[in-house]
């Protein structure tokens, strides 16, 4: 045996050489295949969200970081409920209408006089002259009302309108000799009623409810 390579041994070890070559090839080619799968497969799946942050101890002026505990006790689960029967603006109200009407039922059939009529002719008989605003003002009425019962009056005969001296734009309002005539029989009348009503209290609770009222009058107009 020579120490020569014949051609067929040759082109057998090239051939066995490429073929290890490719076989290096294609297991890259599969490595690669497979992380990229990978990678593809990382980028499908959802990130997990980030827990919240909690509120600032200190928020910006004008921002707060809590809800507010009062709103949350008064509108969340176990809330005090209204109870109208024991809420004192609504009693007030109810009272009002009430004492209004019964009160009203001593003058409406005998005088033909509605309660704002006789509300502003209450007022004009202690304190006349006045104009429409200051007896809106003093009876608590809506403008509106207030004028439409001075008009509904002056028709009937009750009142006079005459121009303020002092500013010829306000209208002075006092009650003609007729109204006043139907004043002073109405006059006694409210007086007696207001004794029968309040004849359920002592003298001393009718001070004391006096007292009571004015502090409520005055707190109401602060």
């Amino acid at each position: 045996m020579t120490g020569k390579t014949e051609p067929g041994e040759r082109r057998g070890r090239s051939a066995q050489k490429r073929g290890r070559g490719e076989d290096a090839r294609g297991a890259r080619g599969r490595e690669g295949r497979q992380r990229t799968l990978r990678e593809t497969k990382a980028q499908s799946k959802p990130k997990p969200q980030s827990a919240p942050k909690p509120h600032s101890k200190n928020p910006a002026p004008g921002k707060t970081g809590v809800r507010n505990k009062t709103a949350e006790a008064k509108t969340g689960p176990g809330a005090a409920e209204l109870q109208l029967d024991s809420f004192l603006p609504y009693r007030l109200s109810v009272l009002n209408n009430m004492v209004s009407r019964a009160l009203a039922e001593q003058y409406q059939a005998r005088f033909g006089l509605s309660i704002p009529e006789w509300r502003v002719m209450a007022n004009l008989g202690r304190a006349a002259p006045m104009s429409a605003n200051e007896v809106a003002e003093r009876t608590s009425m809506d403008k509106v009302k207030v004028s439409r019962a001075i008009s509904r009056m002056q028709s009937a005969g009750l009142l006079k309108r005459e121009t303020d001296p002092r500013d010829h734009r306000v209208s002075s309002l006092k009650l003609s000799a007729r109204g006043k005539r139907i004043y002073d029989k109405i006059a006694p009348m409210a007086l007696a009623w207001e004794q029968e009503f309040l004849s359920v209290l002592s003298e001393r609770e009718i001070a004391a409810f006096d007292k009571i009222l004015a502090k409520l009058d005055k707190r109401i107009r602060e």
